[in-house]
């Protein structure tokens, strides 16, 4: 019965994902680069898909149409490996720190920060889905000193608490409950 239920939430996670798709593709149209990343909590389970698209001006979106996570505020974060391991010990350990290719401090309100990977909070609805959608300079989908795609490759990692943007190494955000490896798409 579990695994028809994982089949079945994987079902309806994909079909949300197809249908958001539509409209994000048509915002992807003039992108230099794209990827995804198929996020998982931490038993396995596919909660959501980000989309995440370059522009010409070097401006990078994430967007995620749906997403099944506690109601909330939550902080999420590129980290700086392309592995997402939920059964480690602490939860997505594997992903490593935050991406930060500058050697900057945490949180995009500290004078010393932020960091590359730092992002704006997002919040998800009491009824636990919700959408994502948020901007960033700090990184790039193509070849650079801030590229997600570098070496060991990146990841999107999504915390149980919001991010006081200032305090480090993770701006207080919590335990990790969802995590996403950031693939190139062709």
């Amino acid at each position: 019965m579990k695994l028809r239920s994982r089949s079945l939430l994987f079902n309806i996670v994909a079909t949300v994902a197809v249908c958001g798709a539509c409209s994000t593709a048509q915002r992807m149209q003039n992108a230099v680069s794209a990827a995804t990343a198929i996020m998982y909590n931490v038993t396995g389970t596919p909660i959501g898909t980000a989309q995440i698209w370059q522009e010409k001006s070097g401006l990078v979106h994430v967007e995620i149409a749906s997403i099944s996570l506690p109601g909330g505020t939550h902080g999420i974060h590129f980290h700086e490996v392309a592995k997402c391991e939920g059964s480690t010990t602490p939860s997505f350990s594997t992903a490593g720190a935050h991406y930060n290719p500058m050697g900057k401090q945490h949180g995009l309100q500290n004078p010393n920060g932020p960091h590359a990977g730092d992002n704006p909070n997002i919040v998800i609805p009491a009824t636990g889905v919700g959408s994502v959608a948020f901007t960033t300079d700090r990184v790039t989908l193509t070849p650079g000193t801030t590229s997600l795609f570098d070496a060991d490759g990146s990841s999107l990692v999504i915390h149980a608490n919001a991010d006081d943007q200032v305090t480090n190494p993770s701006g207080n955000s919590g335990g990790r409950i969802a995590c996403g490896v950031v693939r190139a798409l062709p």
